[in-house]
């Protein structure tokens, strides 16, 4: 195992959990942003994480099969169990962690002891791990340059993240200083996932085009299943559509760009 490449994987997604931070930084000073314009940020984060699902980890993934096992059915599969497979392990915590929505209120399993504050950072935790998984799987697998640019396009959409947990906490009732706090702790999370994926693929190389569409799968199923529908929740469809359009984009620029350099 090289404990440089997961070093690094954990120091990658502590930055990007960092920004976190940052991005809820303006609910300390000012007025409150509209529900429109948040709704566009998550839309914007909503197409970063989708765009850097296929081009930095679905895509790579399958040529690294490829190399390893030929071109044939072999690559497909392991992307597609792979995908499959993340899916389930989210939506397994999903059901699993008692956690509480912005608007829907309480979901997964209820526990009376777990309640209030805690509820909305187990959700944001289901919501950061994949994220920090991702970037520490690609750490981890020694493609630095792939990896600068899923790192950066995570970090950028965390930034508008951060003030979404940040508005929804102060929505429901937390102090501005509370709000910031606890939104910018969760972004610690994010190395929690980076130490796994990091650690994951380093086991064996037979692993890591595994890890790869596993991240994918992970993170596309906090896609479809929290952030669009939080963005759709106001009727500000056409707002949350143009972001993500343009969080999609900025993110398959950033890995043509940087992944070729």
């Amino acid at each position: 195992m090289s404990h440089n490449l997961v070093l690094l994987a954990v120091f990658a997604s502590f930055i990007t959990g960092a920004l976190t931070a940052a991005g809820a930084v303006p609910i300390l000073f000012g007025k409150k942003p509209s529900e429109a314009f948040n709704d566009t940020l998550l839309g914007f984060a909503a197409g970063v994480m989708l765009a850097a699902s296929f081009f930095s980890l679905i895509v790579p993934s399958i040529d690294i099969s490829t190399e390893m096992y030929g071109p044939g059915p072999w690559p497909a599969a392991i992307a597609v169990a792979g995908i499959l497979l993340g899916a389930v392990a989210i939506g397994a915590l999903h059901k699993l962690l008692p956690h509480e929505h912005f608007v829907t209120g309480t979901d997964g399993h209820q526990n009376a002891k777990v309640a209030g504050v805690w509820l909305f950072v187990f959700a944001i935790a289901i919501h950061n791990f994949p994220e920090g998984l991702a970037v520490g799987v690609a750490y981890g697998s020694g493609q630095q340059e792939t990896a600068f640019s899923l790192a950066l396009g995570i970090g950028l959409q965390n930034i508008p993240e951060g003030l979404a947990v940040a508005v929804g906490l102060l929505a429901v009732g937390y102090s501005r200083l509370k709000a910031f706090v606890i939104a910018a702790l969760t972004g610690l999370i994010e190395p929690i996932g980076g130490l796994f994926g990091g650690v994951f693929v380093n086991l064996s190389e037979v692993l890591l085009p595994w890890g790869l569409v596993f991240a994918a799968g992970a993170m596309l199923f906090v896609i479809s299943h929290e952030i669009i529908p939080e963005t759709h929740r106001h009727g500000h469809h056409t707002r949350a559509t143009s972001g993500l359009m343009i969080g999609l984009v900025v993110m398959l620029f950033l890995d043509v760009w940087l992944g070729a350099t």
